[in-house]
């Protein structure tokens, strides 16, 4: 039996009383991602608890701003995120202060900083490009990537770069209340097209957000090609502290989630407590053989116990 198999065993036998393995108790859903200890495999699986909160809204500006003597991004636009009303509906925040949620993404983040600058072996993917999955719609990935990015965002050495992948459901905006605006698949189809045109600057000075763009029935394609390994190559390198969060479409509903995971350093696959079965998580995980650092978030968890423990898992 392979190490994300018992991984995913491990998943399909949690019993419904057990202790859960990080006790939290605000009402928006965390996700903790556990750092291997060293010598162990890349599979990691973690929990969290809590329903799922309201997505939240957030209003665009229609200024563009030339703020930046940067010649590349003298184009790009500028929003603004409404980071009230996100924190209301349970997304993480600086303004939110010291909460439960924002402890949980702080967890989640650490490993995956460390694995993202850490050197790397010849021809490997870069580190600091992470995509964020699930098996099927509906499990959390979107709120898990904009909650990841967020909570990067806070670093004082780091930015991020948010990026919708899930090109043919892009989900990004719309959580955030922001209308669909050109990005990803717009790039890829035009050569004359920098991303500096499409991406979006923000009122977090550490995070911009790059659309999925126009709906395309070659998408696949596109992923796959040439022009998207140049790209994925310029957004990881164009700069040194920059990590990027890639909120990909479902690994069993579309084939674009298996194409992209191809580029990535890091991987987090998000599993809805009590909807997902185990039969998804082995086939969604079985897509993923041979890519390395493969997370997985235990999500919506409603058990509850009086102590925090932590249970780590090696195949």
């Amino acid at each position: 039996m392979s190490i994300i198999e018992k991984a995913a065993n491990r998943i399909g036998k949690q019993p419904a009383a057990a202790a859960p393995l990080a006790h939290v108790r605000s009402e928006a859903p965390p996700a903790v991602v556990q750092e291997p200890a060293a010598g162990s495999p890349d599979v990691a699986v973690a929990e969290a608890v809590r329903p799922a909160p309201a997505q939240a809204p957030a209003t665009a500006l229609s200024n563009p701003d030339p703020a930046t003597p940067e010649q590349l991004r003298r184009t790009t636009r500028m929003i603004e995120l409404d980071l009230a009303r996100m924190n209301e509906a349970g997304l993480v925040t600086a303004a939110g202060g010291r909460t439960n949620l924002v402890e949980d993404f702080r967890i989640i983040k650490r490993p995956l900083i460390k694995r993202a600058f850490t050197p790397r072996k010849a021809n490997a993917n870069p580190g600091n490009l992470i995509m964020i999955t699930s098996s099927l719609p509906g499990e959390g990935k979107t709120f898990t990537s904009i909650n990841l990015a967020m909570s990067i965002a806070m670093e004082l050495d780091h930015t991020v770069l948010l990026v919708d992948a899930d090109v043919a459901r892009p989900s990004v905006l719309r959580t955030l209340g922001l209308p669909a605006q050109r990005g990803l698949m717009d790039i890829l189809l035009d050569d004359h097209l920098d991303m500096s045109e499409v991406m979006l600057r923000t009122n977090v000075n550490t995070l911009s957000i790059l659309p999925a763009g126009t709906s395309n029935p070659r998408a696949t394609e596109l992923l796959a090609s040439q022009a998207m390994k140049s790209l994925v190559h310029e957004i990881a390198n164009r700069y040194p502290d920059r990590i990027v969060i890639f909120d990909s479409p479902p690994l069993l509903l579309t084939s674009e989630a298996h194409v992209l995971a191809s580029h990535m350093g890091q991987i987090v696959v998000v599993v809805e407590s009590e909807k997902t079965t185990q039969h998804a998580v082995k086939e969604a995980l079985h897509q993923l053989e041979g890519c390395s650092n493969v997370n997985l978030v235990y999500n919506k968890s409603r058990e509850m116990n009086s102590s925090s423990k932590y249970d780590y898992h090696y195949g």
